[in-house]
């Protein structure tokens, strides 16, 4: 949750990069002093700048969205650089697929031992 007051501690993304943490920080809010792997990760990936500009080009109410969702590519493309979130989403559908398969099975199974029950 995005917080408007500045913290004591530097922010992780102003203590990464090595510089003063002012007030109206645009990490400070998304970045707390107590996570700081997640700023390192998503400036790994994107870095600073180009997280820095992308929060003040969105408007306020958006950019927790935006940076819940840069730490969670930034998370996906290091475990998988060339994928990233969409080799998850491809494990995820055909689990997904593989389900409705078995599932599908199932309801067979149970459909033809009810039939076989109703001719006894």
């Amino acid at each position: 949750m995005a917080s408007s007051s500045h913290p004591s501690a530097p922010c992780a993304a102003c203590k990464f990069l090595r510089r003063k943490c002012i007030q109206g920080c645009v990490f400070s809010p998304y970045f707390p002093p107590e996570d700081p792997t997640k700023f390192a990760n998503v400036h790994k990936i994107f870095g600073a700048s180009n997280v820095s500009k992308l929060l003040n080009e969105i408007a306020p109410h958006q950019r927790e969205d935006a940076v819940n969702s840069l730490a969670y590519e930034a998370e996906a493309r290091l475990k998988d650089p060339v994928y990233g979130c969409v080799g998850a989403i491809s494990v995820l559908q055909r689990q997904v697929l593989r389900l409705q398969k078995e599932l599908d099975a199932t309801n067979a199974d149970l459909i033809r031992f009810s039939i076989q029950d109703i001719d006894f």
